[in-house]
């Protein structure tokens, strides 16, 4: 049989169309078969034999079978790739990669399960191009109505991981280089996320039991994500110094490192320090800070669904997104507003792909104290007092959130 590099192929006239066939080598469960494909071309496109036969060398120039190095394909599925992906690849990745990778990979596999036979397949990799990619996207957009930020998320871990299917041979077509995304606004995104001025957090501290009321407190004057709050344990909070360290992350039920694998040291309030003092005292430093009811580690999702979401409810705040995010982007914009020290900002808010943030030690500045004393000395009213709000300031809180970020 000659070699598969030099096969041309046969076409042949089906009507309307012209049907090319060739050969191509496949391995299967380790074994490597001889498979015949086919594929038809419309005589409207390529109205003689001739143009036919161009495009027939150029369908199995695409295939590989013309090439020195040609090796057998891999016969699988979308989701038989995505497996061996997640097992070989994803699994070496931290838990934060992780989770979104597994997120988004299961929003194209449900995109690419089409229906065969009465039942729901998983499509075979090699039938899957950038046509068929470019049809999914505009669906999600003008159809599911996926944002812009999402759907750009997930074509960016697809490419990711297209290159693995190519050095794999799930495919031999290259990622397509022209595929057309819905526009992502970066400022009209911002400006959508929730950020809660001091006088809504005052009012989420006075709605909220002990010891959220604190919880709310230590996460808006320190800004910190959600997972940084719930990774803090009694060790890191030195009172005599008042000044925390923060060393790690919580993501689901990992804890680990802090976003930037950098700790930042910051100064705390001296009412935040009196108010946690209860807290940290005859307490082992390596015990979590805070505790659920059933006394474990805070849980984020957790965090912000059972106890930040109820009270944002009761005072009328709708919020779009990651509510506990709306504590550190009002943080933020608090910063700004009050023309607190670029590199302090930064620090605090730990941007550590900024080179600016580098430029710092972790000392604790005066501008950073001034910093802390600020937030203490308001939120603590909201921790130590109680006050009655009228019957429409429940009603006129979501008019009082900004909108935006630092």
């Amino acid at each position: 049989m000659a070699r598969r590099r030099y096969q041309e192929g046969s076409i042949r006239s089906r009507g309307d169309s012209w049907e090319i066939r060739w050969k191509e080598d496949v391995v299967k469960k380790g074994v490597v078969h001889r498979v015949h494909r086919s594929r038809s071309i419309a005589k409207t496109e390529f109205p003689t034999k001739s143009l036919a036969k161009r495009e027939r060398d150029r369908i199995l120039e695409d295939a590989g079978v013309k090439s020195e190095d040609y090796t057998p394909s891999r016969v699988g599925t979308f989701d038989d790739f995505v497996t061996k992906w997640k097992t070989d690849v994803v699994a070496t990745m931290s838990i934060t990669t992780q989770t979104g990778f597994k997120s988004e990979l299961k929003a194209w596999s449900a995109a690419f399960t089409v229906e065969k036979n009465g039942a729901r397949v998983s499509m075979p990799m090699r039938e899957i191009d950038g046509s068929s990619i470019q049809t999914v996207v505009s669906r999600w957009h003008t159809g599911a109505k996926v944002g812009a930020k999402t759907i750009k998320n997930r074509v960016g871990t697809l490419r990711n991981a297209w290159k693995w299917a190519l050095e794999w041979r799930f495919t031999r077509i290259p990622f397509p280089a022209n595929l057309r995304l819905p526009v992502w606004d970066r400022d009209e995104a911002k400006a959508k996320r929730p950020a809660y001025t001091m006088e809504i957090v005052k009012r989420i501290m006075t709605e909220s039991q002990y010891p959220y009321n604190l919880v709310w407190w230590l996460a808006f004057e320190l800004h910190l994500r959600r997972g940084e709050l719930c990774g803090l344990d009694v060790g890191h909070i030195n009172l005599s110094e008042r000044r925390v360290t923060i060393r790690r992350n919580r993501v689901m039920s990992t804890v680990k490192s802090t976003k930037a694998n950098k700790p930042r040291v910051f100064g705390i309030s001296e009412e935040l320090c009196e108010a946690l003092r209860p807290s940290i005292e005859g307490r082992a430093t390596s015990d979590p800070l805070f505790l659920s009811p059933d006394g474990v580690r805070l849980h984020p999702e957790n965090l912000a669904k059972r106890n930040l979401n109820p009270v944002l409810q009761k005072l009328g705040i709708k919020v779009k997104g990651t509510a506990l995010h709306g504590l550190r982007h009002g943080a933020a914009t608090e910063l700004d507003r009050r023309a607190v020290p670029m590199a302090t900002r930064m620090n605090r808010l730990g941007h550590a792909d900024e080179p600016t943030t580098y430029l710092y030690t972790h000392a604790v500045t005066e501008d950073d104290k001034q910093v802390s004393a600020m937030f203490g000395k308001e939120l603590s009213q909201a921790f130590t007092q109680t006050f009655t709000r009228s019957s429409n300031e429940s009603e006129n809180a979501q008019e009082e959130m900004i909108l935006g970020t630092a």
